[in-house]
């Protein structure tokens, strides 16, 4: 017998779906956006090297009158992503040298990387993970995961386990139930975080569905991907009030992308909402990762350690993300905001205060 709930449940998956299918998909969908000639032949030709796809809503919040909308300079392919440079990476954070099996990273003690799919509900075009997703057309399979389950067993040290990829809420409900029952059956396995982009560009998805096959014995922390409060809309709000309800812990992932985030105004205003509005807490702001063709869209560290230093000024510590860089060759995320410590002179350190003003700051401790 066909229930309310299940009539409410079949409605929400249907939104989603429909979103994806009205969206881009495909390098020959860039024909039906507003694009002119010369940048439809630029975007399709940047597009052969890594894959493209958008869902409508996530679209729709482009002013294609702006050349320079951030949004669209996050999916739209542009000539500019045909220009290698030298020292950008195939793999910038080392995921496959770290990789004991297939579909997992250990590069942490206490954490590894799980890779239930490489598909995403968009791709966006600065990904550092992005020669992977283009090359590795793989979704989700139980089978494919065995190994990397037996790994996990294998190893008591692993607390938290990470779902990434590709992005994992773009798989259906019943693969992510699977994932969790799996996980959580692991007795030393104490957190599921989950990391997407899948509340920013398709909140639709967010549906009472997903958040029960995500709800048991461990904590859950949901890590979204905002870069531009143009992306926070009122669905994104009902998304991730939906998860808030849920007992989810939201932290937020942002790039530093020059041309789309590059400002103290643009940031400051992202961190704000994300947690006034949202109840997303700005978690890191990363320094772009050396994936290829995206030199046009990395800036200095200097440049981010500067824009670090004036949100610390402006915003409440509640608001404000670590600047990091996750280091080539799987160094790990190290934080690079500026430092206050200026020199130290015995028990006396020099420490400049966020108004500019150096003072005195003397350790006093017991023996």
């Amino acid at each position: 017998m066909t229930t309310d709930a299940n009539l409410k449940s079949a409605d929400a998956d249907s939104a989603w779906q429909d979103d994806v299918r009205a969206g881009v998909r495909h390098v020959r969908d860039l024909a039906s956006l507003p694009l002119s000639p010369a940048e439809r032949a630029a975007a399709q030709e940047a597009a052969v090297r890594h894959k493209v796809r958008a869902p409508k809503t996530y679209l729709d919040l482009i002013d294609w009158n702006d050349p320079a909308d951030p949004i669209r300079a996050q999916i739209i392919p542009s000539p500019d992503e045909l220009v290698e440079t030298e020292g950008e990476l195939d793999d910038p954070i080392a995921d496959h040298a770290f990789s004991p099996v297939p579909r997992l990273t250990h590069r942490h003690a206490d954490r590894v990387l799980l890779f239930p799919t490489y598909q995403c509900a968009v791709y966006c075009r600065f990904c550092f993970r992005k020669e992977s997703l283009t090359s590795i057309g793989r979704g989700y399979t139980r089978e494919a995961l065995e190994d990397a389950f037996a790994y996990i067993e294998a190893h008591p040290e692993i607390r938290e386990v990470i779902l990434t990829g590709g992005d994992p809420l773009s798989l259906p409900d019943k693969a992510l139930a699977e994932i969790r029952a799996r996980i959580e059956a692991i007795a030393h396995v104490r957190l599921l975080r989950i990391h997407t982009r899948v509340p920013v560009v398709l909140p639709s998805r967010i549906t009472p569905g997903l958040v029960g096959a995500l709800q048991g014995r461990l904590m859950v922390t949901i890590v979204t991907h905002f870069n531009h409060a143009r992306e926070i809309t009122s669905d994104t709000e009902l998304a991730c009030r939906t998860m808030r309800q849920a007992g989810f812990v939201l932290l937020n992932q942002s790039v530093l992308l020059k041309g789309v985030n590059d400002t103290v105004e643009v940031l400051e205003e992202l961190c704000r909402e994300l947690m006034y509005r949202l109840g997303v807490k700005p978690y890191y702001l990363h320094h772009g990762d050396l994936a290829r063709g995206m030199a046009h869209r990395r800036t200095s560290i200097a440049e981010g350690q500067a824009l670090a230093g004036a949100l610390r000024a402006r915003l409440s510590g509640i608001c404000n993300p670590v600047y990091v860089l996750d280091l080539p060759e799987g160094g790990g995320k190290v934080p690079l905001g500026p430092c206050y410590l200026e020199a130290q002179e015995g028990d006396n350190w020099r420490i400049r205060g966020l108004d500019g003003e150096m003072r005195v700051y003397r350790d006093v401790v017991g023996e």
